[in-house]
């Protein structure tokens, strides 16, 4: 915690109208995208991906095999992307470090007691460090809800701020679980709050409750992000996480992208989608665009 000298205050974040934002949602998931367009776009969501495996099932040979999607997404084709991570638990890490050397994709890593966060600072900080020294070049860590939502808001600021620095070199996306906080102003609370502690992204879920990324609770996150830029100058990626399983939704969230923030965040440095699903999906997009016919998952592997 920190001294009562120097306890954190948080930002008079602005009153979310709800109305105004499921609107703005609606219009803009309208937007007709053409043909060059939407190839360029489904190309830029799988270079946007963090390819995810979250299970207790998870084993090395699986690791490896999510890897080799992430090298070669569709082995028949030489101008599709690779990814731009690839998220595993802790223990996998070197891995999955090992299967993408001499590539450009980072190695993600849930840590901080994924995804309950029910563990003391100091096991958690002692999961990142131990975790980045594996190899991660990047850290997926979830705020504790509880402290969130009985106002202890100095305490989750120290709690991101001490897991900034326990990363080092690596950068941090922080998970709010939006799921779980009940109204939109909170979500643009919680976004300030990271933001605030040196977040290097916000995230909206782990995944593992519903409802886990949506729309509008995307568009709260961008506007927050959009006036932290405004205020400070620091750019703070997104990454919207869970439940995005189809290439039509993910070009909506681009869309979102670049109407709140802009070309500049249209990057895998300041955007990600957290995603398992979502790779099969838009490859067969991207087959359909090219051959005119639209291929069934049977032939895109399943890792």
């Amino acid at each position: 915690m920190l001294p009562s000298s120097s306890r954190y205050v948080p930002p008079n974040s602005p009153t979310i109208d709800e109305v105004s934002i499921n609107e703005r949602v609606d219009k803009l998931g309208t937007r007709s995208i053409k043909t060059t367009a939407k190839i360029q776009g489904l190309k830029l969501c799988i270079a946007m991906m963090d390819l995810t495996t979250l299970e207790g099932s998870d084993t090395p040979g699986k690791i490896e095999t999510l890897c080799q999607k992430a090298r070669l997404p569709i082995t028949t084709r030489d101008d599709v992307p690779q990814v731009a991570a690839v998220c595993v638990y802790p223990p996998m890490v070197p891995i999955a470090k090992a299967a993408l050397a001499g590539t450009k994709i980072k190695v993600a890593a849930v840590a901080t007691y994924f995804p309950s966060g029910q563990a003391t600072l100091s096991e958690r900080l002692d999961e990142v460090r131990r975790t980045v020294e594996a190899g991660a070049d990047e850290i997926d860590m979830v705020i504790s809800r509880g402290d969130f939502l009985q106002g202890r808001y100095d305490k989750v600021h120290d709690e991101i701020t001490r897991t900034v620095e326990a990363c080092g070199d690596a950068h941090l996306k922080v998970i709010l679980e939006t799921g779980e906080l009940q109204t939109l102003d909170k979500v643009r609370l919680a976004s300030d709050i990271a933001m605030d502690a040196g977040a290097h992204f916000i995230k909206t879920s782990t995944g593992k409750v519903q409802p886990a990324a949506t729309l509008p609770v995307t568009l709260v996150m961008l506007e927050a992000i959009r006036d932290y830029y405004q205020r400070t100058g620091r750019m703070v990626g997104m990454k919207p996480a869970g439940g995005i399983r189809d290439s039509k939704l993910a070009l909506k969230y681009l869309v979102l992208v670049k109407e709140t923030l802009g070309d500049a965040w249209l990057s895998p440095d300041w955007f990600r989608f957290g995603a398992s699903a979502l790779l099969n999906d838009v490859l067969m997009q991207l087959e359909s665009q090219r051959t005119g016919r639209y291929q069934s998952d049977r032939y895109f592997s399943l890792s």
